[in-house]
C-alpha cells in the first residue's frame, strides 16, 4: 500500500501580496499535484502547511530558517512542540532567548538591549540561578529585518527556549509577536512602542503572551502634553514631525489630542518626509503662529538639525520631545537645548549599580536608554519563569508557558526604570522620567 500523500504549501506573505509554492509528497516526493487552500496571515513571514490527501485537514509545521541559513521543516507542529518541550526541560538549565539587531542600521539599539538583558541573566546565574537551575542564554541577530526576526524566533523555539526577551524595534517585533502566538511563548520586548505590539485596537484583542518594558507611543504623547500644560504652564503649542512614521505620527497625534483636551491650543502642525534635511519652511510657518513651545517627537539626529535651523530663523521657544531624543547631546548646542524637556524610561545616574555592572561587563558605559530597558525586560521574564519553576511545572509545556504569562500579567516588577505592573493591554504602569538639559547635557528633572 502506498504511503500517505502530503501536499506541502509554502506560503510567503509579504505586505500586500501572497505567493504560494505547492509541492506534493508521497514517500519521496512522488505523486500527482494537489491543490492547497489559501490562508491569509497578517505577518510578514513564511509558513509551511501539510495536508493529508485523505482528509485535507491542515497541520501547521514547525518551520524555521536558521538566521542566515537555509530552510527546513518537521512533520507537524505537535511533534515540534513536544521536541521543544523536551529540549527546554533537559539538564539543569533553563533556556531563555534574547533577540535584537546586532548588525545593521539599528544595531546601536539592538546591542544595548541584548547587552542589558544578558547582564541581568548573568547576574541571576551568579546568584545561584532559578531554584538552582542556570539560565542558558540563546542570543540571535535579526539584523533589523522582520523576516529574519521570525526565522530567528522559530529557530530558538526549536532549540527549546522557555521565554523570549525581544524584539527591539517595532516592525520585527510585530512579526515575532504574531508568530509567537502559535506557541503561546512568553515574550517581553524592551523597547517596541507601537500599541499593536501587545493590543489590536481594531479587534479589541490583547496579545496574551506579549508584554513590554517600555511605555507606548500614545503614552509618551499624552505625558508630554500633560507636562507642557500642567507643569510648564504652556497654553499654545506647535508640532513638527516626520510623516509616514508610526513613532513620530503616534506621538504627535496623541500630544495634540491631549493638549487640546486640557484646554490648550495647537497653533500649527507641520510635517516633513523621510530624507528631508531642510526644515526652514516649516519652522518659519511655526514662528509666524507664535507658539510658546514646539513638540518635536522625532529621533535625535533630525532633532539636532531642526533645533539648529529653528535658531537660524529666530524660533527660540523651548522644544519638547519623546524618548527618541535620547542621544541628542552632541547634535545641538547648550543654547539650543535651553529649557527643553523630553521624556525617557531611564535617567543616567538612577541606578549606579546597573551602570557600574554594565561597564564592568562590557568595558564601556551603557550607551543609551535601551540597555536599562533590556535589563528590565529580562527581569520581567525571569519573574515569570520563577513562578513556573516554583509551581514545579515542566519547562516548555503549555502549562509552564501559561504560568509564566499569568505571573507577569499579575506581577510587580522592581525594575531599574521604575517599579511597574501591567495594565489590561500588557503595557507597563509606571512613572516616566522627565529630563532637561544643563550645560547641554541631559539631567533628570523629576519623575512624572
Amino acid at each position: 500500500m502506498p504511503g500517505k500523500v502530503w501536499t506541502v504549501c509554502e506560503l510567503h506573505n509579504p505586505p500586500g501580496e501572497t505567493i504560494m509554492n505547492t509541492h506534493t509528497k508521497q514517500g519521496g516526493f512522488e505523486g500527482s499535484a494537489l491543490l492547497c487552500a489559501s490562508i491569509t496571515r497578517k505577518t510578514s513571514n513564511r509558513r509551511i502547511l501539510y495536508y493529508e490527501k485523505d482528509d485535507f485537514s491542515p497541520q501547521l509545521s514547525d518551520r524555521w530558517t536558521a538566521c542566515g541559513g537555509s530552510s527546513s521543516s518537521t512533520a507537524a507542529s505537535s511533534t515540534a512542540a513536544s521536541a521543544a518541550g523536551s529540549a527546554a526541560a533537559s539538564g539543569d538549565t533553563i533556556k531563555i532567548g534574547v533577540m535584537g539587531p546586532l548588525t545593521g542600521n539599528v544595531s546601536v539599539y539592538g546591542q544595548a538591549v541584548v547587552n542589558g538583558a544578558s547582564l541581568y541573566l548573568k547576574q541571576v546565574n551568579a546568584d545561584g540561578g532559578i531554584n538552582g537551575k542556570q539560565i542558558e542564554i540563546l542570543a540571535e541577530d535579526e539584523q533589523g529585518d522582520a523576516t529574519q526576526a521570525v526565522n530567528c524566533f522559530t529557530k530558538m523555539v526549536d532549540e527549546g527556549i522557555t521565554a523570549l526577551v525581544g524584539d527591539v524595534t517595532t516592525t520585527p517585533t510585530l512579526a515575532v509577536a504574531a508568530e509567537s502566538a502559535d506557541y503561546n511563548m512568553p515574550m517581553v520586548t524592551a523597547s517596541a512602542t507601537a500599541e499593536a505590539v501587545t493590543y489590536d485596537a481594531e479587534t479589541d484583542t490583547v496579545n496574551e503572551n506579549v508584554f513590554r518594558a517600555t511605555f507606548t507611543d500614545p503614552f509618551q504623547g499624552i505625558k508630554m502634553a500633560d507636562y507642557a500644560y500642567q507643569k510648564l504652564g504652556y497654553t499654545k503649542a506647535a508640532v513638527i514631525f516626520k510623516k509616514g512614521a508610526d513613532y513620530n505620527e503616534g506621538l504627535a497625534e496623541n500630544f495634540v489630542n491631549e493638549f487640546e483636551s486640557l484646554g490648550g491650543t495647537i497653533v500649527d502642525q507641520e510635517s516633513y518626509s523621510d530624507g528631508d534635511v531642510d526644515f526652514k519652511t516649516q519652522l518659519t510657518s511655526i514662528l509666524g503662529k507664535g507658539p510658546e513651545t514646539v513638540f518635536c517627537p522625532n529621533y535625535y539626529e533630525e532633532v539636532g538639525q531642526i533645533l539648529s535651523q529653528a535658531e537660524s530663523v529666530g524660533l527660540n521657544v523651548p522644544f519638547l520631545g519623546g524618548d527618541g531624543w535620547d542621544g541628542l547631546e552632541g547634535y545641538a548646542t547648550a543654547d539650543q537645548l535651553k529649557d527643553s524637556y523630553f521624556c525617557a524610561n531611564y535617567a543616567k545616574g538612577s541606578s549606579p549599580e546597573f551602570e557600574d555592572a554594565y561597564k564592568a561587563e562590557y568595558g564601556e558605559d551603557y550607551p543609551n536608554g535601551f540597555a536599562p530597558l533590556g535589563y528590565d525586560a529580562a527581569k520581567t521574564v525571569v519573574y515569570g519563569v520563577q513562578a513556573a519553576e516554583d509551581a514545579g511545572l515542566e519547562a516548555g509545556t503549555d502549562e509552564y508557558k501559561q504560568a509564566v504569562n499569568d505571573a507577569i500579567a499579575s506581577g510587580t516588577i522592581e525594575g531599574i526604570t521604575g517599579t511597574f505592573t501591567f495594565d489590561e493591554h500588557h503595557d507597563p504602569v509606571k512613572k516616566t522620567a522627565i529630563l532637561t538639559y544643563v550645560d547641554g547635557k541631559p539631567e533628570l528633572k523629576e519623575m512624572f
